[in-house]
């Protein structure tokens, strides 16, 4: 499941009068039909334009590189013993999550306000069982997923080379909202397993089978793109909402956004958008990191189910977790949410050995489209953000 934080004041495309609706020029670069198709030579250069989405681990491109011998045989004895082993224990885990999930929201009913619904906000023991199920839970996971150690380290920025005294006000401020790179679906999971906020998801996911339960009991704001109701508050009013009530109540759910919008191959931090930055509140920026020899964990060219397959047959993953200071933001800060997002991603990127890339979903598309051989390529991209 990838969580994208949108573009969340996306215009629609613009009617000729006629019922029909043209299609607008658009700053989303488009590639030419004539050039989708994959040479050695055209890949080459793909991967130089865009370098955040291109694997680089043993099973290459897509995950659908040429493996060796040896790591034949490592992935041929992992699909008959870990896989099977790993993927019951996981749905085990999850739907005894569930069951306690149920059994606390059970006689009450969710939070229903503008096309959301939640049970984030119960009090007393439903709330404490929920959290600490659901921390301790999402770690066994993580161990059941390979992941035995996790790595964590907090930065102390130095206050003379940092923003100095605007960023450190007398009442040390609250953070509401908790700033990520976004690498993989595990992302998701080392959260919840860290602190248990809120999340964005699209408005499916409250509708899946046990995982639409947990979800409303993390509080997600769900995305519904489809809809254009003019009484819809709209997301980014919705998330802005969230962040203000958590900044001022403590007992509210953080907010837990990837501003980048889509995931990359974790060495590269995109362009952040600023729906995490328009209520003005304190960040706390993580940056995550997967460490790997054979299968690396970021989603990017790959496919779901090729991407969980392999990466339940590795029989060690790695992650590092770096926390930086809370980020508080300056006047002029809170004055150009563009300027905030921009800050934070630079400190975010020089802290977290990051590139910086300027590229963002509608190339991503591109590739993948290219990858894919698909020649309907300006269809990819003005499709719906799903």
């Amino acid at each position: 499941m990838e969580s994208e934080l949108k573009d969340l004041n996306s215009k629609p495309p613009k009617s000729n009068g006629n019922g029909n609706t043209d299609t607008i020029p658009d700053d989303r670069p488009l590639l030419k039909s004539d050039s989708v198709t994959v040479s050695s030579d055209s890949i080459q250069e793909m991967e130089k334009k865009y370098a955040a989405y291109v694997r680089r681990d043993v099973y290459g491109t897509m995950g659908l590189g040429e493996l060796t011998v040896k790591e034949k045989l490592l992935l041929g004895f992992a699909l008959v013993t870990l896989l099977p082993i790993r993927l019951f224990l996981a749905m085990t885990l999850l739907l005894f999550y569930y069951i306690i999930c149920r059994v606390c929201t059970l006689f009450y009913s969710p939070n229903r306000d503008d096309e959301q619904e939640d049970y984030a906000h119960l009090c007393g023991w439903r709330r404490h069982v929920i959290v600490f199920c659901g921390r301790r839970l999402s770690r066994v996971l993580f161990f059941v997923f390979g992941f035995y150690s996790i790595t964590h380290s907090s930065l102390n920025l130095n206050p003379v080379t940092e923003k100095e005294d605007k960023h450190q006000p007398g009442d040390m401020e609250r953070p509401s909202v908790i700033i990520s790179n976004h690498v993989s679906y595990l992302d998701i999971l080392y959260h919840m397993s860290s602190s248990f906020p809120s999340f964005v998801a699209k408005k499916s996911v409250s509708k899946l089978p046990f995982v639409g339960l947990i979800s409303k009991c993390l509080g997600c704001v769900y995305v519904q793109r489809e809809s254009k109701s003019s009484d819809s508050k709209g997301v980014s009013a919705v998330v802005t909402e969230r962040i203000l009530e958590a900044h001022q109540n403590k007992s509210a759910p953080l907010m837990m956004l990837f501003p980048e919008g889509t995931t990359t191959n974790g060495d590269f931090l995109l362009p952040f958008k600023t729906g995490g930055f328009l209520a003005q509140a304190p960040v706390l920026p993580v940056i995550l990191k997967y460490p790997y020899q054979r299968f690396s964990p970021a989603w990017d060219t790959i496919s779901g189910v090729r991407h969980v397959i392999f990466l339940l047959c590795q029989f060690v993953n790695y992650m590092e977790v770096t926390q930086l200071p809370v980020y508080y933001p300056s006047q002029q800060e809170k004055d150009d949410p563009k300027l905030y997002a921009n800050n934070v991603r630079r400190l975010m990127a020089s802290e977290g050995n990051l590139v910086l890339s300027d590229i963002g979903l509608a190339e991503k598309r591109i590739y993948h489209a290219s990858l894919n051989g698909n020649n309907s390529l300006p269809s990819v991209l003005h499709q719906k953000d799903e």
